[in-house]
């Protein structure tokens, strides 16, 4: 069983969805007649973009198509779970493309590995991050009034093989997510470890960090 780590820097959205789906339909194809594939954790960042998932409801995005033009963003109607989101320069985002069998691990299971690889991240770099009952993602006093979401989270999974993942506020222009109500939400905020750390962070640093996390939580259960 193989895991390797592809960063494909920055990336528009489409070219992505395209890699994603091709290295997923291989996967799956490898799985189902018994060839040899390869596991990965794909990173990159997206021009700006918000995707809107199967569950989503257009009216949660507030801007009309000359709006989103004008902003210089695009939006993409996408096969993940979950609501709509925003990615854009300065956020990493996270495409595992994994035989989820290969290490033990449900999809609910899988979900909570991904928020822990972040949580553990944001922890070591002194932020109190955690959960938050009845929506996934990585969030900040989340119990509270101030509860802000740092990371969201959509997958898809056929015959257990996932693509889509996560995607994580670095250092994100945080006015992208005011056109929006994130992953359905209006009365819940979102940051960034920049706004939470008042200082602009190394992408490769958190990139690298995630990446080893991520690589050793799996590895752990396979």
């Amino acid at each position: 069983m193989k895991l390797d780590i592809i960063d494909w820097k920055d990336i528009s959205y489409s070219d992505a969805w395209k890699r994603q789906t091709e290295l997923f339909d291989a996967l799956v194809h490898a799985k189902q007649n018994g060839g040899a594939y390869v596991n990965h954790l794909i990173f990159c960042e997206h021009p700006p973009v918000y995707t809107l998932g199967r569950s989503g409801k257009d009216n949660n995005m507030l801007l009309s198509d000359e709006q989103l033009h004008s902003i210089g963003a695009t939006l993409y109607h996408i096969d993940r779970g979950g609501d709509i989101t925003y990615h854009g320069p300065g956020q990493i985002v996270c495409y595992p493309i994994l035989n989820l069998e290969d290490f033990n691990l449900g999809l609910k299971e899988y979900v909570h590995l991904l928020e822990e690889a972040v949580i553990r991240v944001c922890v070591a770099y002194g932020i109190e991050a955690g959960r938050l009952d009845g929506a996934t993602g990585v969030w900040l006093e989340g119990t509270t009034s101030r509860a802000r979401k740092i990371c969201a989270i959509g997958v898809r999974s056929s015959h257990y093989v996932t693509m889509h993942g996560l995607a994580f506020n670095v250092n994100t222009d945080l006015r992208y997510f005011s056109y929006i109500h994130p992953c359905g939400f209006i009365d819940k905020g979102v940051t960034s470890l920049e706004r939470e750390l008042n200082r602009k962070m190394s992408i490769e640093e958190i990139k690298n960090f995630l990446g080893k996390e991520l690589k050793r939580l799996l590895l752990l259960r396979s």
